[in-house]
């Protein structure tokens, strides 16, 4: 269960409790049933024609996301008012991860539940709520997001897209271009961003159909093949001002609040794909025979295993701890107006853009591996682990590349303690004394014990960076890309290995100890994690102390960094073993 508020980014300050967090292990029933329907619709009308899908069948995409509208899958976050099942973010949050094995025909699905229908979820006046999320939550109409542009692809408010107000206040007049539009060429209805006279950024909801509006050809790419990618152009659109999504000057609300959900569900889509890939890389290790055996033996095959799972068990945490939190939040929101609940959101805007992060890299990681394991056969289109490999790209700049996102986490950070929402200066200057003083190893004993340790003293090196980059650099901090990189960078370490802990924790807990092999698995996963993330957590500060200091101020600091550093070493080889002797006898990710 969740705490009744938890604003975004205090984990680098504050320590949670195991209970406070949101797990898998926390499903109910009604969540756990929404999956097995998105599973059932997977095995039933998807896998059997996988090929088709991927071969960019519009008709067959449509006519499948509209069974899929049938059975409440697209309408999962909009309102049982407008015909959709509202359901938690939890729930939604697993869907995103069970549909994921779908490929390009989820990023079809996920495009048009997601920042497609969302912006008219949260912003749409009541009138366009009846007016269009009826259609879009039983797929009768597809919707699509339209932000970038030619020459603004990160900087999306540098859109040059123009709206302009005819003489007689029915239309805005719309021209100009998008770019890289998902779902473009089977789509009914347009979130598109345009600058009214070319100043006030505002949203319109545009209808496919409507005259000067037209379609370029697909674009071919890398990967997700099997989903619809095309530019669209404007020339003298007439769009009546009744389309108008929220404020005129305020779409940038829009954009960077939908933005946040289309990272965070990013992320439940990169885990349900490292799930996937497990299953294909430990299945075919263990039936590929070398030197007479199966290479699921050779422990540098068992080591690679291990560290996916490693990696999926620690997004997985991060994932569902965040949409808990989100859920918490919504429930403690005072109204149901799209500001208020992309507000709510929006106090997570942190932990969605280190999801995103994190879970793209760690996607590409296990796509990798699998890769890896399977060979020269990984290289072979007829194996699904090469199709997981090319699509797992796109997800480092899908949302806003991952730089950018860097850049967001600690920027976002700064801005909401010099607002005062965050005490971080005050507890950056209480921590100063301390750092100073002798740190002796407390006894650590008992499971988790250690990491819990090792989890403070990397949050105390992170403050201590963070505080010294603001007093050296102050407004300038915001130029040093690579410093921001790097804090950044240690905010989601902590955070990764934090999810991890409270979840194990959690887990030991209701096993009633550390016996159980459950308890045991995650002990191991947890353990094997925060010591290979301090491991990183300790060059990044180096980095980052380097760029700030030089002569004795620099040894200082890292004779301070060295104490914190300090923990017993466990033996990570062994522990892999264990694990990977896991996910080779079940053939899946296992927890």
């Amino acid at each position: 269960m969740t705490e009744a508020i938890r604003f975004g980014g205090r984990f680098v300050m504050e320590d949670s409790t195991p209970d406070s967090v949101v797990t898998p292990e926390d499903f109910t029933e009604e969540q756990r049933m929404m999956g097995d329907a998105a599973r059932q619709f997977l095995d039933t009308e998807i896998t059997p024609r996988d090929a088709d899908l991927e071969a960019l069948n519009y008709e067959l995409t449509v006519e499948l996301m509209r069974k899929a509208g049938e059975l409440g899958l697209l309408g999962a976050d909009v309102p049982e008012a407008y015909g959709g099942l509202g359901l938690d973010k939890v729930s939604t949050t697993l869907l995103a991860e069970t549909l994921a094995r779908a490929s390009s025909f989820a990023l079809s699905v996920g495009a048009h539940t997601g920042i497609g229908t969302l912006p008219i979820v949260f912003f749409g006046t009541p009138a366009q709520k009846q007016a269009y999320l009826p259609a879009l939550a039983t797929g009768e109409r597809i919707a699509a997001y339209c932000l970038t542009e030619p020459a603004s692809g990160s900087d999306a408010l540098g859109a040059r897209t123009t709206a302009r107000l005819t003489p007689d206040g029915k239309h805005y007049v719309l021209n100009g271009s998008k770019l890289y539009i998902t779902n473009a060429g089977f789509a009914d209805l347009f979130i598109v961003y345009a600058k009214v006279d070319g100043e006030y950024f505002t949203a319109f909801i545009v209808e496919k159909g409507m005259a000067g509006f037209s379609i370029g050809p697909e674009e071919h790419k890398m990967g997700i093949k099997g989903s619809s990618t095309r530019p669209l152009f404007f020339e003298d659109v007439p769009v009546p001002v009744e389309n108008v999504l929220g404020e005129v000057g305020k779409g940038h609300q829009i954009a960077f609040n939908i933005l946040n959900i289309g990272r965070f569900k990013l992320g439940a889509a990169c885990l349900g794909s490292s799930k996937e890939t497990i299953e294909l890389a430990s299945s075919y290790a263990n039936t590929r025979k070398q030197f007479g055996r199966a290479i699921s033996s050779y422990p540098l095959i068992g080591a690679k295993l291990a560290d996916m799972n490693i990696r999926t068990y620690v997004l997985e945490s991060m994932v569902y701890r965040t949409a808990g939190w989100i859920d918490a939040m919504l429930r403690t929101t005072e109204s149901a107006d799209g500001v208020s609940i992309a507000k709510a959101i929006g106090e997570y805007a942190i932990e969605c853009s280190i999801i995103k992060v994190f879970a793209s890299e760690a996607l590409d990681f296990v796509a990798d591996e699998g890769v890896q394991i399977h060979g020269g056969y990984g290289y072979i289109h007829e194996y699904k682990v090469e199709r997981i490999y090319r699509d797992s790209r796109i997800n480092r700049i899908f949302e806003g590349t991952n730089e950018i996102n860097r850049m967001l986490i600690p920027g976002t950070l700064m801005k909401k303690a010099l607002k005062g929402e965050l005490p971080l200066l005050r507890k950056v200057r209480s921590l100063q004394a301390e750092l100073v003083q002798p740190m002796p190893i407390p006894p650590l004993e008992k499971p988790l014990s250690k990491e819990a340790f090792r989890l403070g003293q990397a949050k105390k090196a992170f403050l201590a960076i963070g505080g010294l980059a603001v007093q050296k650099l102050g407004l300038r901090l915001e130029q040093e890309q690579e410093v921001l990189c790097s804090l950044a960078d240690l905010m989601i370490q902590i955070f990764a290995m934090e999810s991890a802990l409270l979840r194990s924790q959690k887990i030991v807990k209701a096993s009633g100890g550390a016996g159980s092999e459950k308890a045991e698995n995650v002990i191991a996963m947890t353990t094997v994690f925060v010591q290979e993330a301090m491991e990183r957590v300790d060059s990044l500060a180096k980095l980052a102390l380097a760029a700030l200091e030089q002569g004795d101020a620099l040894q200082m600091q890292l004779s301070i960094l060295k104490k914190l550093m300090r923990a017993p070493l466990s033996d990570t080889v062994a522990l892999k073993r264990t694990i990977a002797a896991r996910v080779i006898r079940g053939e899946h990710y296992v927890v």
